[in-house]
């Protein structure tokens, strides 16, 4: 028996929703996982490597949400369920997934269940308010859905909260927390920086850094850390702060390090690749991740990049706001503090720089959290077992 996955965000396509259902298609055993999902330039160099099928939509992702896309999608998933004996299907995202899961389940009887990751709920929410057609809509997929996947405590409460609002509540019994992991192996202490300071000009002497890898937002809270800065250059004048990513609050937080007098301090690397994110975390000495609650759809639903850098042994300190507090163990792989108060942040992570012995500790302990739990292959026994209980056992 197979699994499909329909995934409207996959390899090459960025970010973390991308990377879980890329790992998916690597870690699934080879002829039990058959993907569908849009068309992408660059997607023979990712599929051509991967045990899993992959079929690729004849449209981009930008197009998936059209009816006629949907309408497309939803017989190519019932004629890739037929063609390969499919006895679940996991949707990456309610919507669009949700529409060709549902069109399978009706016509072949084939069980779904759907990933929840916490803006997208969020998002559900406020359409279900304001819509009675997004209403309609949204309680058909949920809840013809046999299960409901989730990657926090957080975002279960928030999915059990938007069944409530849809009449669903019964289907609470459905909803299952599976959270994310990353890869020990390619994520790990001991990586050598030399390339990675070269590329990027950082300084090789001389200065201790503080590293976030995230999307320039708000949410994300990077402005926490820049005013968090003086109180820590206060106790260890040698510190810097590398933020690797792109996004649309880059000026502001470059304009509020200047202000700070900070500026020199601070470095926007702009996008970091993959292949040198292990060497990026190696560099620093403190992982800060101080998301926070902002805006209508800003939230950390998990935080991959916190047991990324946890896998590397760095010590962790972050905002203790959604999903946050199920990928760091509060005192054990890393600190949660208040995301909006750069005074508690300051003293977490000046803690760490000013006792080695308690960095390398909670590094230490951050590692074998990945190693042990945080890691993709357990995150496909634990779905593979999901799938065994909905089916009855039918999947291998």
């Amino acid at each position: 028996m197979t699994t499909l996955l329909l995934a409207q965000d996959f390899p090459p396509m960025g970010g973390g929703i991308a990377r879980l259902h890329g790992e998916l298609a690597k870690r699934f055993p080879r002829g039990d996982l058959v993907v569908s999902t849009p068309a992408d330039p660059d997607a023979s160099e990712v599929d051509v490597g991967l045990p899993a099928v992959v079929d690729r939509l004849p449209f981009g992702a930008r197009r998936t949400k059209t009816l006629p896309a949907v309408l497309f999608w939803a017989r190519r998933a019932a004629t890739l369920a037929r063609q390969h004996r499919v006895a679940f299907v996991h949707c990456g995202n309610v919507k669009p997934a949700g529409y060709p899961a549902r069109w399978v389940y009706e016509r072949q009887h084939i069980p779904y269940g759907i990933f929840f990751y916490g803006a997208d709920l969020l998002s559900e929410q406020h359409k279900v308010r304001h819509s009675r057609l997004k209403r309609r809509t949204a309680r058909v997929i949920m809840g013809g859905a046999a299960v409901l996947m989730t990657i926090s405590a957080w975002t279960r409460d928030l999915a059990l909260s938007l069944l409530g609002d849809l009449g669903l509540d019964g289907h609470g019994r459905r909803v299952r927390v599976v959270h994310l992991g990353t890869d020990p192996t390619w994520f790990r202490p001991g990586v050598d920086v030399t390339a990675v300071r070269e590329r990027f000009a950082l300084p090789d002497r001389g200065g201790r850094w503080l590293v976030t890898v995230a999307r320039l937002q708000e949410h994300k809270g990077m402005d926490t850390v820049i005013r968090a800065l003086p109180a820590i250059l206060a106790g260890a004048p040698d510190v810097r702060y590398a933020v690797a990513g792109t996004g649309p609050d880059r000026d502001r937080l470059e304009q509020l390090a200047q202000e700070l007098g900070v500026g020199d301090r601070v470095r926007f690397l702009g996008g970091v690749g993959d292949q040198d994110l292990p060497a990026f975390y190696n560099l620093a000495s403190v992982y800060v991740g101080a998301s926070r609650r902002a805006g209508r759809l800003g939230v950390e639903g998990f935080g991959i990049s916190l047991v990324e850098a946890s896998a590397c042994g760095l010590p962790v300190v972050a905002g203790n706001s959604g999903g946050i507090p199920d990928a760091v163990r509060e005192g054990e792989t890393g600190f949660l503090v208040p995301p909006e108060d750069p005074a508690a942040l300051a003293g977490a992570i000046s803690r760490l720089l000013a006792d080695t012995e308690l960095a390398r500790r909670v590094g230490a302990a951050g590692r074998r959290a990945v190693e042990t739990y945080y890691n993709w292959d357990r995150v496909v026994r634990d779905l593979r077992a999901i799938e065994a209980e909905v089916t009855g056992g039918q999947v291998s």
